[in-house]
């Protein structure tokens, strides 16, 4: 198992490389001008000057080759300073910290990051800003997703066909069918302009400090959470649920109850086990897709969160902040396959990497 995730960490470097390039240069195709929102009354040489300073003067490939220093190399070693609390980097610079000051920083140490065009600001330190309104959000939708799901996928298998089964089915294929953009809305106009229950505006700068606040970062979360949580209920109780049909008949499955085994041992040990491995890869690869669900929920509630973020940079055509987010999401990707295959051989002892 050591041997195979070394070596999978090793195809992965070329395999993000490539995901990297597809993403510039797709990105270098869009239409837009990051000189579009300057006033006309600035003179062309001025403009010039300034697209020189944004790295647009450079060719294509001296351009990808620094973004490619800056994300592989110089920011790993900026949070390796944060974490550590050393200046591994940036050392050669008084008082230097994670956050390096771009407006004042006289021996140019911003000129090794990825600067956000919109902001002027390193793009990391922007998205680790964000980051935990994300983290809050996804990681909590996605959590009571699969606690539900799970459950439901068994339930619905073991009472086939019963009122429960039909019930779910329906209701999770609705949840499947029916995309954020209207179910968030939706959600809105029932629980927070017709009922009044909810706040429909997510408060990213509230702080849980007592019960009350706890009980209204509660509230401010029950909304976005549901409607992330809904996809992945209805997704991964079906694949759940297809798996228990197909182990519950399986020969172990007979053999298991001829020696005497009690009915919850064979369901929630022998056939439970074998059925999570082809469920394993929804959820393993789902946790990515999320946060692209994300990007919309954030929008409709105003979670500042790296969603909201990347609509943003989108719109104000800022690129080195696209091609950051989205790189993101390909290591994500990538780094949830790995996982997902190492899940397998923990879960199936007959799986093996040698």
């Amino acid at each position: 198992m050591l041997t195979f995730t070394i070596r999978r960490l090793v195809l992965s470097v070329p395999t993000l490389l490539f995901i990297a390039l597809v993403i510039f240069l797709l990105l270098q195709l869009a239409p837009g001008d990051p000189m579009a929102e300057v006033p006309l009354t600035v003179p062309p040489e001025v403009k010039q000057k300034m697209r020189e300073a944004l790295g647009l003067g450079q060719p294509i490939h001296v351009q990808f080759w620094k973004w490619m220093v800056q994300i592989f190399w110089v920011e790993p070693q900026v949070l390796i300073d944060y974490l550590t609390n050393r200046s591994a980097l940036f050392g050669w610079l008084p008082d230097t910290n994670f956050y390096v000051p771009c407006g004042s920083d006289p021996q140019g140490a911003c000129d090794l990051r990825v600067i956000s065009w919109q902001t002027r600001s390193p793009v990391m330190d922007i998205v680790i800003q964000r980051l935990p309104q994300t983290l809050w959000v996804v990681g909590m939708a996605y959590v009571v997703g699969i606690l539900i799901a799970i459950p439901i996928g068994i339930y619905s298998a073991y009472r086939q066909y019963s009122v429960f089964d039909q019930a779910g089915t329906f209701i999770t294929m609705i949840g499947f069918s029916i995309p954020p953009f209207f179910t968030g809305p939706l959600l809105i106009v029932i629980f927070s302009v017709q009922l009044g229950w909810l706040p429909f505006i997510y408060d990213t700068s509230h702080r849980v400090e007592d019960w009350d606040s706890f009980v209204f970062q509660l509230r401010q979360m029950l909304m976005p959470v549901m409607v992330l949580a809904l996809q992945t209920t209805a997704q991964i109780s079906r694949f759940m649920r297809a798996a228990m049909l197909d182990n519950l008949n399986q020969d172990y499955v007979r053999t298991a109850r001829a020696k005497g085994l009690s009915e919850a041992i064979v369901v929630m040990i022998h056939v439970l086990r074998n059925s999570m491995i082809p469920v394993v890869t929804v959820i393993a690869l789902g946790l990515p897709a999320i946060f692209g669900g994300a990007i919309i929920t954030e929008v409709v509630f105003s979670v500042n969160g790296i969603g909201q973020l990347l609509i943003t940079a989108l719109f104000a055509n800022d690129l080195p902040m696209v091609q950051t987010l989205t790189f993101m999401f390909a290591v994500l990707i990538v780094l949830f396959n790995l996982i997902a295959d190492i899940l397998y051989g923990l879960l199936d002892p007959r799986i093996r990497y040698d």
